[in-house]
């Protein structure tokens, strides 16, 4: 998380939501980066937290309840930040600061060693959670959130409807082979990756769920513009060793799909009016993304792979 100054300790919201989570009303605090919440480092008498208070609109998509158990159960795997308190009425959550690690981006995942380090952490996770609440269910939640924008009125980028037949062309490979499903964290923006140097964790489970473990490699690698040097250090590290053609082709089928599913919910951020970035721009950066992609013939190259033989 990035530190940003703020006259936060005369804001009557943060010192009620201090109180709410047992800390101090008077604590210091200081804002940090955040997309749809609003987050603050407290200096509380025994070390240094994070206050989570959840943004406007959010309690229409995520389910706080499934969020607290994925939270607890990623910190409980050692993958996540402990988790302090959490109030699943409304998302009002306070982690442990990891004061020893920094923010990743994209351009911190350049080091190699840094993919390496996602990579382990992905595999802890996935193989050493307890099972998540929920299961994410990718057609679903794109599904849903396309008929809350239709509900809205809100208008798509111009070519969705024609991009959707190779969107379902791509469910049925995926259908046609089925993967076990994996507590998953859904969500791996690059700046959801705390690196010590020697140890990655990843934060912020609002959207996570029991997955196909390849979503979260195929997610990291387009929110952090990975090259396939960096693919496959990130497949290897998870697989120790080589990745399996067909698993590949999940990663990459996934990698499009993500962009298909973030396309609507940067639509609903700017229906919404969230005035932490121009969302729209970013709806349709996505969208041409996944229409890239999609397009290409290596794409259907990977489709094919992971369709039985």
């Amino acid at each position: 998380l990035r530190r940003d100054k703020d006259e936060a300790m005369n804001d009557p919201q943060v010192a009620a939501a201090l109180v709410r989570a047992g800390l101090p009303p008077d604590a210091p605090t200081s804002r940090l980066a955040g997309l749809t919440n609003v987050n603050y480092l407290v200096e509380a008498p025994d070390g240094q937290v994070v206050l989570r208070i959840p943004g406007a609109g959010t309690s229409e998509y995520i389910d706080r309840r499934n969020e607290e158990h994925a939270a607890r159960s990623a910190a409980a795997a050692g993958v996540n930040a402990d988790v302090l308190f959490f109030d699943s009425s409304d998302g009002l959550m306070v982690t442990r600061f990891l004061s020893d690690s920094v923010t990743m981006s994209a351009e911190r995942f350049r080091d190699l060693g840094a993919v390496r380090r996602a990579g382990e952490a992905f595999h802890q996770l996935h193989t050493t959670a307890a099972p998540f609440a929920n299961d994410f269910d990718l057609l679903g939640s794109i599904e849903g959130y396309r008929r809350l924008l239709i509900d809205k009125g809100a208008p798509l980028p111009a070519g969705y409807d024609s991009l959707q037949v190779t969107a379902d062309e791509t469910r049925r490979a995926l259908e046609a082979h089925p993967r076990p499903l994996v507590p998953s964290h859904c969500d791996p923006l690059c700046e959801n990756f705390l690196d010590t140097g020697t140890r990655m964790f990843v934060i912020d489970y609002e959207y996570s769920g029991n997955n196909d473990p390849m979503w979260d490699l195929g997610d990291l690698s387009v929110e952090g513009g990975f090259d396939t040097l960096q693919d496959e250090t990130l497949l290897r590290s998870y697989f120790g060793g080589d990745a399996p053609d067909y698993e590949v082709g999940r990663m990459v089928a996934y990698k499009a799909l993500c962009d298909l599913l973030w396309t609507l919910w940067g639509v609903i951020q700017h229906v919404n009016e969230n005035p932490a970035d121009d969302f729209w721009a970013y709806a349709v950066g996505r969208f041409e993304r996944c229409a890239v992609l999609m397009s290409s013939a290596d794409y259907s190259a990977r489709l094919g792979s992971i369709r039985p033989s």
